[in-house]
């Protein structure tokens, strides 16, 4: 949504109000005043977007003990922390970013994480080649070309988020594809690092269970 600068009278007192609230919601001055009359006159701005699909994917976690969600209001990232089975329990970062302005793609996945293990690297690596090389042979013909693009290096993995050529999906469609996405990668990468999975194939069958079970890809 474009914005413009436009000049308006207001009282002190509702100015200093104002200032008050967007210091507490972590925002400014215009991006508050904006929001306010955006509600007023019923218009959802790219913020009240982005926040009404967080609330979807928020409120999925918030059943789940083992994770820590993060947002901040009027913020286009949110970010949920979970704790691996592994030595000295390190932590593994989801951040999800949404656009302001979506087109083919509509946000990206950050996985962040920190380790000095260099067999954790290694397995970590392993498993993020192994979950390409499954959505590359099951879901990417789903998405319009280049849709879907990877980063893999020192401490992130990266990989874009968009809806699938002929869906149109609404804010709670697209918060519980998110929710999903993370809460089946982090349950697989649990799963994997514990040296459950005695197969490729098992891994296999268990990416296709949450593709046969229903869920909204993304």
């Amino acid at each position: 949504m474009k914005k413009c600068m436009y000049s308006l009278m207001l009282s002190p007192d509702v100015v200093r109000e104002i200032d008050i609230l967007a210091d507490k919601q972590n925002t400014n001055r215009s991006n508050l005043v904006n929001q306010i009359l955006a509600e007023y006159v019923s218009l959802i701005t790219p913020e009240k977007h982005v926040k009404n699909i967080f609330d979807v994917v928020e409120q999925m976690f918030g059943q789940k003990s083992n994770f820590l969600f993060y947002s901040q209001p009027n913020d286009l990232t949110m970010s949920i922390k979970s704790s691996l089975k592994y030595h000295y329990r390190p932590t593994i970062r989801y951040e999800v970013e949404m656009y302001r302005m979506p087109k083919e793609t509509i946000g990206q996945l950050k996985i962040l994480y920190r380790t000095q293990s260099p067999e954790l690297l290694v397995e970590l690596t392993r498993f993020f080649k192994i979950w390409m090389r499954l959505e590359e042979l099951y879901i990417s013909n789903l998405f319009d070309k280049d849709a879907i693009s990877y980063g893999l290096e020192n401490g992130k993995f990266t990989r874009t988020f968009a809806v699938p050529n002929h869906f149109d999906y609404s804010e709670k469609d697209i918060g519980n594809a998110i929710g999903n996405y993370i809460a089946t990668f982090d349950e697989m990468l649990k799963t994997y690092l514990d040296g459950k999975y005695t197969s490729l194939e098992k891994m296999e069958s268990r990416y296709l269970a949450y593709l046969n079970g229903g869920a909204q890809l993304i």
